[in-house]
């Protein structure tokens, strides 16, 4: 194996996200709501990419910043803070960087997004994409051409899919399944595509199209056949309380990319992602919310719930010998920039 091969490679639209949190119902028109919760940091793609680089795995991003303040904070944030490699992104001469303002009210929230579309496409970011051992893709109705190059080149593609606000739910999409390893989407959209009446029926009809299909289920967790192994795992969601539950959905991806990479046996891996995502909407969303090696050592070495322990007792075996230092959670206000 090449040890200069990227373990993820991924693209797509990066943002600049600035969280607010606590607000406990969203304001009506006409109304002001003080609220004493707010974050800011890198968001879109960069939520797997920091969440896969906090787990110690070799990230290339392609996307693009623009010549603005938001780019210029994201870029340092992503290649000086968290490892990220760069080489295949870009910055974009007059294009202002997507600004998100995300309203979190408990378990869900409003969005806001000003941008423009990006000048360059992914298939023109990533040319002939790098062998790498993995991707982390977000299908969409229209294939991107990277995607088979990718798969062509032995890379493993962990794909999910997004809300289809047609709500037709093509089932044209299922066909880049063919190219991928793994399918991870949430219970109502794996139930969409495949027109079944539960999460079960859905999973057994994505097992039939790709080698590993995991659904996600919120509250009630997520379940996972693979088919390789022969394996099925169904594990519950944390009883955690959500702080802000952007970026969790990426999150789980990218952990369960990196105990797949590990080697782990198909619970494990699911409870890991499970875990991960957990822990992060207890912190402002985005990228920054990612737990990373030191988090879940940190909830392992204070766990004192006996259930729990029995249930994730496969981490005592998994945990690197050294966590590494503490995360960086969103701040309220971006750095100033040193001279």
């Amino acid at each position: 194996m090449d040890d200069d091969r990227p373990d993820v490679l991924l693209t797509g639209l990066l943002f600049y996200d600035l969280v607010l949190t606590g607000l406990g119902r969203p304001p009506t028109p006409g109304e002001e709501i003080w609220t004493a919760g707010m974050g800011c940091g890198p968001g879109g793609i960069a939520n797997l990419a920091v969440a896969a680089a906090r787990f110690g795995l070799r990230t290339s991003l392609a996307t693009v910043f623009g010549d603005d303040f938001y780019g210029a904070y994201c870029q340092e944030v992503l290649a000086g803070q968290e490892g990220v490699g760069l080489s295949r992104s870009r910055t974009a001469e007059g294009w202002h960087t997507p600004v998100t303002v995300s309203l979190a009210t408990g378990h869900d929230r409003a969005l806001v997004t000003h941008g423009q579309v990006p000048p360059y496409s992914q298939d023109a970011l990533m040319g002939d994409p790098p062998q790498a051992r993995t991707a982390l893709v977000h299908l969409e109705a229209e294939p991107r051409e990277w995607l088979a190059k990718a798969a062509a080149n032995g890379t493993r593609i962990y794909a999910d899919v997004g809300w289809d606000p047609t709500r037709e739910w093509s089932r044209d999409l299922l066909g880049q399944l063919a190219l991928c390893h793994a399918f991870l989407p949430n219970e109502t959209e794996a139930m969409a595509y495949t027109r079944a009446d539960s999460a079960t029926a859905a999973l057994a009809r994505l097992g039939e199209l790709v080698p590993v299909a995991v659904i996600t289920r919120g509250g009630d967790g997520a379940m996972a056949v693979d088919q390789t192994t022969g394996e099925y795992a169904d594990v519950p969601a944390l009883d955690v309380d959500v702080l802000d539950a952007t970026g969790a959905g990426d999150v789980f991806g990218a952990s369960f990319v990196a105990a797949s990479l590990g080697g782990w046996p198909l619970e494990e891996r699911l409870r890991f992602a499970v875990l991960a995502a957990g822990l992060s909407v207890g912190h402002h969303g985005g990228a920054l919310a990612a737990p990373g090696w030191y988090g879940v050592d940190r909830w392992w070495r204070s766990l004192t719930d006996p259930g729990l322990r029995r249930a994730y007792g496969f981490l005592a075996d998994r945990l690197p010998a050294d966590p590494g230092p503490p995360v960086a959670h969103a701040p309220v206000t971006p750095p100033a920039r040193q001279h």
